[in-house]
């Protein structure tokens, strides 16, 4: 396998490094003022969102069937576009129940990086080759980089590994006709252009990518039955907040009082889908685990196949 050099082109002609004419004062600014202007880029964001929703749409489908089947979801990048990426990926077993596993965020340099540059860990692609390696990449998983400036040889070196072992690929990028396109099947090039400090890519672009790498984990997770209605029903009760929530989530799901939804939640050892099917359906919780084992985990499902046994 030959890796990709890092690209040779122009850092300077790209849209994230060009000046930013409604900010080019904005050292002399009041306050107020300086507040508004950085905060007025950022509703310029969601439209850059919108451009790209169809392949969002795609990679969707494929990380969902990918995870469905055993595979696994990998964002990889290096300084804020890892940290994002590692971000996203740590927020999933909490909200969704699931291994953390399912959905790795890799950054260049290791864990140290998230908090600390690590000098030329970004151009190195092979070391993004390693790093995958070291995660036994299979055709099973999913692949996407993160990279604002679509040039990143580690984010490139990602791709081209992934593509080696038959993974899916995908990308995110805040400029056009990236080197990163090139390398992955999906594209997601939410063009967010001169940033309000120029060059400063933790600004809109990457908000642009914390909103996509939230569409991409929470539409897959939903997918995949995580969620019923719109209820974080696989939430782990790992502290009191979250406990409490559980029983207002399976409260909301069957419309049941209180006392009904703490006492099937504790039967549930906590699993607020199996007490919420339990409710539903009037079934033990060891029946309720295995209707729902039936449907992979899909509430909706379940009910629908059972609906003259719903209260």
């Amino acid at each position: 396998m030959s890796l990709t050099e890092p690209p040779k082109e122009n850092l300077a002609l790209l849209e994230t490094e060009q000046r930013n004419s409604k900010t080019s004062e904005i050292d002399r600014m009041e306050t107020d003022e300086l507040v508004r202007t950085l905060h007025a880029e950022n509703h310029t964001v969601a439209a850059a969102i919108d451009a790209v929703l169809p392949v969002v749409s795609e990679l969707v489908e494929i990380v969902s069937e990918r995870l469905a089947l055993g595979g696994r979801l990998f964002y990889v990048g290096a300084g804020t576009s890892g940290r994002l990426g590692v971000l996203d990926a740590s927020e999933c077993p909490p909200t969704f129940g699931v291994s953390p596993e399912m959905v790795q965020g890799i950054i260049a340099g290791g864990e140290r990086a998230l908090t600390s540059a690590v000098e030329g860990a970004e151009d190195s692609a092979e070391l993004a080759a390693k790093d995958l390696a070291a995660k036994n990449l299979s055709d099973r998983d999913v692949v996407v980089a993160v990279a604002a400036s679509g040039r990143t040889p580690y984010a490139i070196g990602a791709l081209d590994y992934a593509k080696s072992v038959g993974a899916v690929t995908g990308a995110i990028v805040n400029v056009s006709n990236s080197a990163l396109a090139s390398h992955a099947q999906y594209v997601m090039a939410a063009i967010t252009g001169p940033e309000p400090v120029t060059g400063s890519t933790r600004m809109k672009a990457g908000t642009a990518q914390k909103l996509l790498l939230n569409l991409i984990s929470t539409a897959s997770m939903i997918k995949l039955g995580k969620v019923y209605q719109n209820l974080m029903v696989d939430v782990q009760a790992s502290n009191q907040k979250l406990r409490n929530r559980a029983v207002r989530i399976v409260q909301e799901a069957t419309k049941k009082d209180e006392a009904a939804c703490k006492k099937a939640l504790e039967e549930a050892d906590g699993h607020a889908k199996t007490a919420i099917v339990s409710l539903l359906l009037n079934v033990p919780v060891e029946e309720a685990k295995k209707l729902l084992n039936q449907k992979h985990g899909h509430i909706s499902r379940v009910v629908g196949a059972n609906k003259k046994f719903c209260q």
